[in-house]
C-alpha cells in the first residue's frame, strides 16, 4: 500500500506542495544569488528553474534521484528555452558526479529535511565547492517554540511516511555547521498560511569553514 503511495501520490503531491506561493517567495530569495558553475541538489521537476539568474550562471548542474522528476525537469529546462547549459543527474546527493573544486554555488532549497544521509550529502558539497564557494539554502525544520516543536517531534514518524521521508525537526543551521560550514547568512520566520509544524523556514548561504 505504501509502496503504491510513494510511487503514485508523493511524486505530485511534493511537486504541488514545494510551488505554493509562500515556498516559491521562499525560493526566490536566495535562487536569483546563484553564480558561475551552480549545483541545484535535489531539483525535483524543476521548479527553481526560471528563479536562477541566466546572467549569472555559467552552467547548471542539477542532481535529482527520481527518475520521474528527472523527466519532469528536463521537459521543463527545454520548455524554458535556457540558453546556459544545463545537465540533469539521476543521483543523490551522496555521490556527487563532479569534480573536486568544480562548483561555484551550491544551491539546497526544501531537501535537507528529506534527504537520508544528510551527513555525506554535506560532505560531498564541501568536496566540488571551490575554495570561496558558497552554499545558499532555503529549508524548513525545527521550530524554536517549545509548544510547536513538541507537536512536530509527535507527528514525525507519521508525517515522514506519508511526504517522502521528509522530517519536520531538523535544524538546518546546525546541520550546516556539524558538516564544516561557516554560515554567513541566517534569517528565519513561520511562513503565512502554513501549518506552523511544517511552517518554520530558515534561509541564507554559508560557505566552507
Amino acid at each position: 500500500m505504501f509502496g503504491l503511495w510513494e510511487r503514485y501520490v508523493v511524486p505530485p503531491l511534493i511537486s504541488c506542495a514545494c510551488s505554493s506561493k509562500p515556498i516559491m517567495k521562499q525560493r526566490a530569495k536566495i535562487v536569483p544569488e546563484a553564480e558561475g558553475v551552480v549545483l541545484e541538489v535535489g531539483c525535483g521537476s524543476g521548479t527553481n528553474f526560471e528563479l536562477y539568474d541566466q546572467s549569472k550562471v555559467t552552467h547548471l548542474h542539477a542532481i535529482e534521484p527520481a527518475e520521474g522528476m528527472v523527466k519532469r525537469a528536463r521537459a521543463a529546462w527545454a520548455e524554458g528555452r535556457h540558453e546556459t547549459p544545463c545537465d540533469i543527474h539521476t543521483c543523490g546527493a551522496e555521490a556527487v558526479p563532479l569534480d573536486d573544486n568544480s562548483v561555484d554555488t551550491a544551491v539546497v532549497t526544501f531537501v535537507l529535511c528529506t534527504i537520508p544521509d544528510w551527513e555525506s550529502s554535506l560532505q560531498e558539497l564541501r568536496r566540488v565547492l571551490k575554495p570561496g564557494g558558497k552554499v545558499l539554502f532555503s529549508e524548513h525544520g525545527l521550530a524554536p517554540d517549545d509548544g510547536v516543536a513538541k507537536w512536530q517531534h509527535r507527528v514525525e514518524p507519521v508525517w515522514k511516511r506519508l511526504a517522502g521521508g521528509c522530517h519536520l525537526t531538523r535544524d538546518t543551521k546546525s546541520m550546516l555547521e556539524s558538516g564544516g560550514f561557516a554560515v554567513d547568512q541566517h534569517e528565519t520566520m513561520y511562513l503565512p498560511n502554513t501549518p506552523k509544524i511544517a511552517g518554520f523556514a530558515s534561509w541564507g548561504s554559508a560557505r566552507v569553514a
